[in-house]
Order: structure tokens, then C-alpha cells, then sequence
């Protein structure tokens, strides 16, 4: 049966999207059928501002509505100490922990020559520019790149390269996330406790 060119043209639309197949996109389609044509509507209102309303935190790259966003203008935050993720997703997930009171880098993405993602396609050189600007008086940087061989190759780059730095007179302390976090995992998906654990169980590199 040959589908209609509108219900074709959204299930390839879904399937685009990560982790959603050809079924799954098929029936995302259907459903939405089903839905009045005034929550549509406003699904396609939010679909169309998500990039228009949000930026990049001009200072750790997160999405916010603000610049800098709430967590960087935060004078209540701890701003000696740097946490390092790979995605916005990963600063939700260490919030949800309530235990971590610093501030945060987002790269955007880890280092995968496969995919040919190197330093310049990611956040890295803004993270660098901070360190060495350290305005803000930062002491330690804890790498929570994701426990994968590209999240590992991020987490050796970042240091060989903060290292260098010190070298140069800047003396900050590199942590990287303990035990806790199993191997080829995303944070994202780690619970509270594992991230608690693997924030207090973390070691010099």
C-alpha cells in the first residue's frame, strides 16, 4: 500500500532521529493522527523555536535562554572548580545529584578520528582558552568525558593539553571521575548514586 505523501514525509523526519527506526517512526506518525490539531500546532511551535529561543552560554556552551546562563552567573557557585562533560544532557544528570556545586564546559561532542570529529569540531579550545584566561581563579577540572574509547581519548587530549598549560605557570589540579561509571556507558543514563560516587571517587590524572 503505498503511503501518503505527507505521513511518508514525517516518518522519514522521525527516522532521522536517534534511536528511532522505520516502526517506531511509523508509529509516532499514526498516533499523531489522532492528536487534536490544536496540540499540533503547538508541537510544531516548539519544534520551530527550539533553535530561534535557545543559544549556547557564551562561557561553558550549555543551552540557555540567557548569556551567560543561570549556572555561570550563579555567584553561588563554587567557580574554582570545572566540571567537563561531553553534552548539555550530562549537566542535567550531575544536577539531579545535588552534590556537585561547581561550574561546567560542555564540549559538544568527544574526539573520534573514525568519524573524523578532532579538537577544532568540538569545544576543546574554548575549555583551553578558559583555563589559561582563568579569570575566574579555577583549581581543579574534573574530566567526566563518558567512560567510551572516544570519551577516554578526550579525557588523555584534555590533560596532555592542560598539562602544557601548567607548564607555563597555571597550576590546576585534573581529576577524572571514579569507580562507579561502568565502562561504555553515557552519563546520562547513570543514576544519582553512581554520579555521586563517581564524583567523590575521583582521581588525579
Amino acid at each position: 500500500m503505498r503511503i501518503p505523501k505527507p505521513l511518508s514525509r514525517l516518518i522519514e523526519a522521525f527516522q532521522k532521529l536517534p534511536g528511532i527506526g522505520p516502526k517506531t517512526a511509523q508509529r509516532l506518525t499514526y498516533y499523531l493522527l489522532h492528536v487534536p490539531q490544536t496540540e499540533l500546532e503547538e508541537f510544531a511551535t516548539s519544534l520551530a523555536n527550539l533553535k530561534k529561543e535557545t543559544i549556547l552560554c557564551s562561557v561553558c556552551k550549555n543551552v540557555s535562554e540567557s548569556d551567560p546562563c543561570p549556572i555561570c552567573s550563579d555567584a553561588n557557585r563554587d567557580h574554582t572548580q570545572l566540571l567537563v562533560v561531553e553534552q548539555p544532557l550530562d549537566i542535567l544528570a550531575f544536577e539531579k545529584t545535588g552534590r556537585y556545586k561547581g561550574i561546567y564546559h560542555v564540549l559538544h561532542g568527544s574526539l573520534n578520528p573514525l568519524d573524523n570529529i578532532g579538537p577544532d569540531e568540538i569545544f576543546i579550545t574554548e575549555l583551553l582558552r578558559r583555563i589559561s584566561e582563568n579569570d575566574a581563579k579555577i583549581s581543579e577540572i574534573i574530566i567526566a568525558t563518558n567512560p567510551t574509547m572516544e570519551g577516554d581519548a578526550t579525557a588523555m587530549y584534555i590533560s596532555k593539553k592542560v598539562k602544557e598549560l601548567s607548564s607555563n605557570g597555571e597550576t590546576v589540579k585534573l581529576t577524572r571521575l571514579g569507580m562507579g561509571i561502568p565502562t561504555g556507558a553515557d552519563l546520562e543514563y547513570a543514576d544519582e548514586t553512581t554520579l555521586r560516587e563517581a564524583l567523590e571517587g575521583r582521581r588525579i590524572i
